[in-house]
């Protein structure tokens, strides 16, 4: 069969076993195996030296032992409830506004962000926390689940963020190494949860219903009061956020040693918040186990799949289609974005960049795109799938720990808009790509 021909059948297959249901690491592996026999006239053993020397390069990457390190981290914060304490803060702080509780929810989800990197933890502690308060409050319940759910996506952006540290283990280049990706996704995180806020905040003053403020009478507290109990919940989590991403922009470690400070850190905060136990360090172990072996089995099964692809020619095909197209580079770049944002509906994250980044990476740089930029392009398109409906991950841990009254009719009316601004977050990020290199050409040097 022609290398066209072997493309097409092996992403059909892949697709068609992924949306069966289909564990996500052994289809690949599987699809990779089925079509490499195929392409090497069902040569066993020579399959199998592919797979195993490829395999173990993935196990020689220094880089990777931070995922499990950052992983820990995550578990530990999560499970000793530092979030809690700046929530109430700034639920009294920003309360008077209108929209103010939902503004407070995006704040303390970024916040979180930076300290945790994984969605799961994000939306669902928010969803504890803020949508009973939200609901009791008398908030529109599809603007409470949009705001819940699309601001504990921040956390898949903001650095530390293991999807950063699975792109950087990927490509390989000094241009899109792990301290890069970190300087790199810092503006635009920010800039998203900028948007979010004007996006609330604007659309609470135009209709009052949706969010409305915290009743005058229950405004006790005292600017004292206020600017001590943030200081007090704000500083521990941020001072954790200076000692991971300060060492690493400061040259001081790299992102393996400074995850292991933050997960060292995290201990630290748990002990001396009064929350550190046996059972905590028990359950946030096994977790942490359990999450990185899941990620390494879709590292290798991504890995063997893109090796048979571009073994058998498929990665020229893409190609060929890609640049032999008579447009600006600027179209190809859109019909990239739009295929990880199609994929994004039905895959998780972690497969669309094991099977994209190789075959998309060489073609942005055929056209002249700065990685870094292109990387941090499809990062902050990949944020989307975990919003984007049948399969946004975001929706369902959202709707299995909010209240009742949420349906999920709430929660899909409710992303819709957020979505939006993630799409017009990217399309800044194309118009001014300083947002994404500024930072890095900063600390790093061009």
């Amino acid at each position: 069969m022609t290398p066209e021909i072997m493309t097409v059948l092996m992403f059909t297959t892949l697709v068609a076993a992924i949306v069966v249901g289909h564990p996500l690491a052994v289809t690949l592996a599987a699809v990779a195996t089925l079509f490499g026999l195929i392409d090497n006239g069902f040569n066993v053993p020579g399959l199998l030296d592919l797979f195993v020397n490829n395999a173990w390069g993935i196990f020689l990457n220094y880089t990777l032992v931070a995922i499990p390190l950052f992983i820990f981290m995550a578990q530990i914060l999560d499970r000793s409830k530092v979030s809690e304490g700046l929530f109430d803060a700034l639920y009294i702080v920003l309360g008077g506004l209108r929209g103010g509780l939902g503004l407070a929810v995006i704040v303390v989800s970024t916040v979180f962000a930076a300290t945790t990197g994984i969605i799961g933890a994000s939306v669902v502690a928010m969803g504890l926390m803020a949508s009973p308060a939200l609901l009791r409050r008398g908030y529109d319940r599809s603007l409470s689940a949009g705001i819940i759910c699309s601001s504990g996506t921040l956390g898949i952006l903001i650095p530390p963020s293991i999807m950063l540290v699975v792109y950087g283990g990927l490509t390989g280049l000094k241009e899109t190494s792990v301290g890069n990706l970190f300087a790199a996704a810092i503006l635009p995180g920010l800039v998203l949860s900028g948007l979010y806020l004007a996006y609330v905040f604007l659309r609470c003053s135009i209709n009052p219903k949706l969010g409305p403020p915290i009743p005058r009478e229950e405004r006790t507290a005292t600017p004292g009061q206020k600017l001590m109990m943030v200081v007090k919940n704000f500083v521990p989590p941020f001072g954790l956020i200076l000692v991971v991403m300060g060492t690493i922009l400061a040259g001081m470690a790299t992102p393996t040693e400074a995850a292991a400070l933050g997960a060292v850190g995290a201990v630290l905060l748990a002990l001396v918040s009064g929350k550190l136990s046996r059972e905590v360090i028990t359950q946030a172990s096994i977790s942490t186990a359990r999450t990185t072996a899941m990620i390494m089995a879709l590292f290798i099964g991504g890995k063997l799949f893109s090796v048979v692809f571009l073994s058998m020619g498929g990665g020229d095909v893409v190609a060929d289609a890609l640049l032999g197209m008579d447009v600006s580079p600027y179209v190809v770049l859109v019909i990239m974005m739009a295929v990880v944002f199609f994929l994004g509906m039905f895959i998780d994250w972690a497969a669309i960049l094991l099977v994209v980044v190789p075959i998309f990476t060489p073609i942005a740089m055929d056209l002249g795109f700065n990685p870094l930029w292109f990387a941090m392009l499809i990062c902050i398109n990949l944020q989307t799938s975990f919003l984007t409906p049948p399969f946004g991950y975001a929706l369902f841990y959202f709707k299995g720990v909010a209240p009742p009254e949420f349906t999920m009719g709430d929660v899909y009316r409710g992303i819709l808009p957020f979505v939006a601004i993630q799409l017009v977050g990217l399309a800044l990020m194309v118009i001014y790509p300083q947002i994404i290199t500024w930072l890095p050409d900063l600390v790093f040097g061009r």
